[in-house]
């Protein structure tokens, strides 16, 4: 094909692309939401071709620029990054000019100016020192051990099987695997090392020549010069007076050095080829303990063959002391076992046995004294031990443990800052549903982090979401209406879809293509590592969506009928649901005061909560109103509206007096707030269904209380100020300065377009 007929052909289907961001989908509807991997798919088969695409894009870039077309800009800016991260060499000239188009974007608000000046401070390093991102990348996505740049990063996908169908999960599995084959260590420092060259040399490279000297080399010659490239490339990108010139040099000294293994007359310069972009290290988990995401996160920073030995554990958790444990702070507070103590204290109070004369106590004297009764001893899981999270903190970035100083020693010199050397990418599939499951284990893996510090300062943890519906919903049914449409499900998918358009167009689109992927009949092209389109996808999103909208995490306080009961705490984050619970017909027939009462629809409730107005004033309003159910929308129907503000639907029943006797009418009465409470003041009990999901549903229940959930570290905090200033009521010190709400951030494309 000619480059005249290429070009073409390149620029309709970038203008396709852009058309399907105005909402004009493609004729065929399986094309939808596979533009973008069809145009890099094409661009892979002949990577010559990404300077041409690159070019393009620039041009279509400027030109939403100039025009009133900046909801192009985004898209087309992570479509031109990633070609140009996967291009084998791209002319300094074409990369001149993205630099000064992202620069143009800082003066434009968020989210364009952030993710120009992300996309700007990678460009300038890439200019000076071609394949930077490229080697990067790889490195990190691999894990493979490199001195200069010792990031590492892993893909979690959780999905849970009750949410999901088994065909679904097993070609989720078979696809993460199948995205491993052919990814050895060797093979991937291989492709960083001829990626290296073929960016800083150009045309001048011999990468035929190069492949067949790095496949005769020992492992250990190639992971020599894997470690000669990655300096040189870091060294470069550092530096502030480096020169690409000076670069091309020191990588050509490399390049000249492997291909001298090379008989004389075997060089063959074939013009530019692409490297593979491996992909990304990717484990799938099928979600069924509560603490599962945690455990993850730990054997990721600290693998248990790494762990010190058993015999370790025990000495090592007598020798250590766990310090700034707070008892009194209510969202750390974990459950105790107390025994009452019949000593008071007193000598002649003493057992005859202890007025004996003074003896020498035997081993079993002693211990039957010293032993602590009606105790219960919780057995710690070899996660959970504390010799296994400080043998964590002995990697890459942390200072080795320091031996016992005596008293009269110097002190000890301060631990060296860590690093968060590790990036977890977690992905969630599924709806609604598994998104509540995350707040749990968020809030959960917060109040575990503050109670004792491990993962926090050693650990980037990146949330993404997926949606995938099956059509079997498993929901609760309130008031004749059962939560089963597939909209009504994926609430935060819709959200970020109408904030971020491109995420709308990637990722949204595989909610209904995965189902149907999973059911396809077997075939080979099925299994091709190259047509693993959902892994590309999935490697696609983690890799450029990296903007992240925060969704605020609410806590509820659940009161049961029985005052013996003790009041459950959970926390929610899409939706609170309640409906009336069916009432015992002997206790009914026994409550014949409010007969009239009880033979009308509903319950009478008290509601009290705090009304959102726009000057920010908190003003309490308190309603009595009869009820068949309500329900609590945490995820607004617009992207314009507040994030951090629960939408209240309340189903009030109003009676109606006329000739023809009494009757009621239901009416819909609707309230914005951030706190509200609820008590049935007949004491007649109703149900709640948290996250639309009827696992999490709670019955018998008089009262709720919601407001919105607080960062368990500000909890920790404002308790030990509280300590030194009991008159104070307002945020005071460190306090004033530390996230108060708990916050759960999800990944996108461009955050939320003002």
């Amino acid at each position: 094909m000619e480059s005249a007929e290429v070009e073409s052909d390149i620029l309709r289907r970038v203008r396709t692309l852009l058309r399907e961001l105005d909402g004009h989908h493609p004729a065929c509807q399986s094309d939808r939401g596979m533009l973008r991997w069809t145009l890099h798919k094409k661009i892979d088969q002949n990577p010559s071709n990404s300077s041409v695409l690159v070019r393009i894009l620039v041009k279509e870039l400027e030109r939403a620029e100039r025009g009133d077309f900046r909801h192009y800009i985004i898209p087309l800016l992570h479509t031109l990054m990633y070609t140009l991260i996967k291009a084998p060499s791209i002319p300094d000239e074409l990369c001149s000019r993205v630099y000064d188009f992202c620069k143009k974007l800082l003066t434009l608000p968020k989210p364009f100016c952030t993710i120009g000046l992300d996309y700007a401070m990678r460009l300038k390093m890439e200019r000076t020192a071609p394949g930077m991102l490229y080697q990067r990348m790889v490195i990190s996505e691999q894990s493979l051990k490199s001195d200069p740049y010792p990031y590492q990063e892993k893909i979690f996908i959780f999905a849970d099987p009750e949410l999901l169908s088994e065909a679904i999960c097993n070609a989720l599995v078979t696809d993460t695997e199948a995205a491993q084959v052919s990814q050895s260590p060797q093979a991937c420092m291989c492709y960083v090392v001829i990626h290296a060259m073929q960016a800083a040399l150009g045309e001048g490279c011999d990468v035929s020549g190069l492949k067949r000297s790095l496949q005769d080399m020992p492992t250990s010659d190639i992971e020599h010069w894997f470690r000669q490239v990655v300096a040189a490339v870091e060294c470069a990108g550092h530096e502030a007076s480096a020169d690409r010139g000076q670069h091309a040099a020191r990588l050509e000294e490399i390049y000249h050095a492997i291909l001298s293994t090379l008989q004389a007359g075997d060089a063959s310069l074939g013009g530019l080829q692409g490297t593979p972009l491996p992909n990304p290290n990717i484990s799938f988990h099928l979600w069924t303990e509560d603490d599962q995401l945690w455990k993850e996160l730990v054997l990721f920073i600290r693998p248990l063959s790494q762990s010190c030995e058993p015999n370790c554990l025990s000495q090592d958790l007598d020798s250590f002391e766990i310090q700034d444990i707070i008892s009194d702070c209510e969202c750390c507070e974990q459950t105790r076992f107390s025994v009452l103590s019949t000593d008071s204290g007193i000598e002649r109070d003493l057992p005859t046995a202890a007025e004996e004369p003074f003896a020498p106590c035997s081993a079993e004297t002693e211990q039957s004294r010293l032993q602590r009764k009606g105790g219960i001893k919780k057995k710690l899981s070899p996660l959970e031990s504390v010799a296994f999270l400080q043998a964590g903190c002995n990697g890459v970035g942390a200072k080795p443990p320091a031996k016992p100083q005596k008293r009269a020693s110097v002190p000890p010199e301060p631990a060296a800052p860590l690093q968060r050397l590790h990036t977890a990418r977690i992905v969630l599939l599924g709806d609604d549903r598994i998104l509540g499951r995350l707040a749990q284990a968020y809030h959960s893996l917060r109040k575990r982090e503050t109670r004792r510090v491990f993962l926090t300062p050693r650990l980037n943890l990146q949330f993404y979401y997926i949606p995938v519906v099956t059509g079997q919903p498993n929901t609760l049914t309130v008031a004749d209406h059962a939560v089963t449409g597939q909209e009504e499900l994926c609430e935060v998918a819709g959200y970020l879809g109408r904030a971020d358009p491109w995420y709308e167009s990637n990722i949204n689109t595989l909610c209904h293509m995965i189902p149907k992927l999973a059911t396809m009949p077997s075939s080979p092209s099925k299994h091709l590592v190259t047509d693993l389109f959902i892994t590309d996808v999935i490697a696609y999103y983690v890799r450029m969506g990296v903007q992240p909208v925060c969704f605020q995490v609410y806590a509820v306080k659940i009161f049961f009928n029985d005052p013996a009961q003790e009041p459950a705490e959970d926390v929610f984050l899409t939706e609170l649901r309640t409906q009336v619970q069916e009432s015992n017909p002997h206790r009914e027939l026994n409550t014949t005061k409010k007969k009239t009462t009880l033979d009308g629809p509903g319950i009478d409730l008290t509601v009290t909560y705090r009304k959102v107005v726009v000057s920010d004033r908190a003003k309490e309003i308190a309603m009595s109103l009869r009820s068949t159910g309500l329900v609590m929308k945490a995820i607004p129907a617009d992207e314009a509206e507040d994030l951090g503000c629960l939408n209240v639907n309340i189903t009030e029943i109003v009676r109606i007096n006329n000739l023809s006797g009494r009757s009621s009418s239901a009416v819909a009465n609707r309230l914005k707030t951030r706190s509200i409470k609820i008590r049935s003041t007949e004491q007649r009990p109703f149900i709640v269904c948290l996250d639309k999901d009827s696992r999490r549903a709670y019955r018998n229940v008089i009262s709720v209380e919601v407001s919105p959930c607080l960062e368990p570290s500000y909890c920790l905090q404002k308790t030990r100020t509280m300590k030194f200033s009991l008159h104070e009521t307002e945020d005071v010190g460190l306090v004033k300065y530390m996230p108060k709400s708990l916050l759960l951030p999800i990944n996108t494309f461009a955050g939320i377009i003002q």
